[in-house]
């Protein structure tokens, strides 16, 4: 049974919220197969919207497993662990998978095929008693090349940015991840700086849970 999703997705209301997400959005169907998504999620595809309403995500993304079988998205061996297709079975049963990355290679509109690293969020949505998920595609690839690349002083602990400059590390991560840092003492630096004062720092410590 296929929901008559007009009134939902005709409404200027739905189409502003919806393009105003910075990140890809999809929203699928049984099977993974899209029936609206916003701006952000255009520039990741590679075909006119009209194509791609109604056809499963792994065909109009291009995934590469959808190209190992005539049948496409959803029937190669692959697919029995994609954390998408997974995800969206689930949020159809109604219930909220849990945050997962997954790593795609996608075909570009420019022909480029490009390697990206995407945290998927999947939540369910029901319109007119139809199960349907929501698709939230976050683009990692930038935090995981600094989790692999981050230039750190031996001795010192500062970082080196990309313009050569050595920075402290809270300095760098809130500067290019917007992440805040809360200040403690481990254990050892703990005994080694204030010994008399070790063991209250360290029960402060597993109290607060750092």
């Amino acid at each position: 049974m296929k929901a008559d999703t007009s009134a939902l997705f005709g409404s200027d209301y739905h189409r502003t919220i919806l393009d105003a997400m910075p990140c890809p959005v999809f929203v699928v169907e049984e099977d993974v197969r899209i029936l609206d998504f916003n701006t952000a999620a255009s520039a990741i595809l590679n075909e006119d919207r009209k194509i791609v309403l109604r056809q499963r995500a792994g065909d109009v993304l291009h995934c590469i497993h959808s190209l190992e079988t005539p049948e496409g998205c959803g029937h190669a061996v692959a697919c029995t662990e994609c954390p998408i297709r997974n995800s969206v079975n689930r949020a159809l049963l109604g219930e909220t998978p849990p945050r997962q990355t997954v790593k795609m290679e996608l075909l570009l509109k420019q022909g480029e095929a490009v390697e990206a690293l995407f945290l998927i969020t999947v939540a369910p949505l029901t319109f007119e008693n139809i199960p349907m998920a929501v698709v939230i595609l976050e683009d990692i690839r930038e935090i995981s090349l600094l989790r692999q690349m981050l230039p750190i002083c031996a001795n010192c602990k500062q970082v080196r940015d990309d313009t050569n400059y050595w920075q402290s590390v809270e300095s760098y991560l809130s500067s290019h991840l917007e992440i805040d840092c809360s200040h403690s003492l481990c254990p050892d630096c703990a005994k080694k700086l204030f010994p008399e004062y070790a063991s209250g720092i360290s029960d402060e410590n597993n109290r607060l849970g750092r």
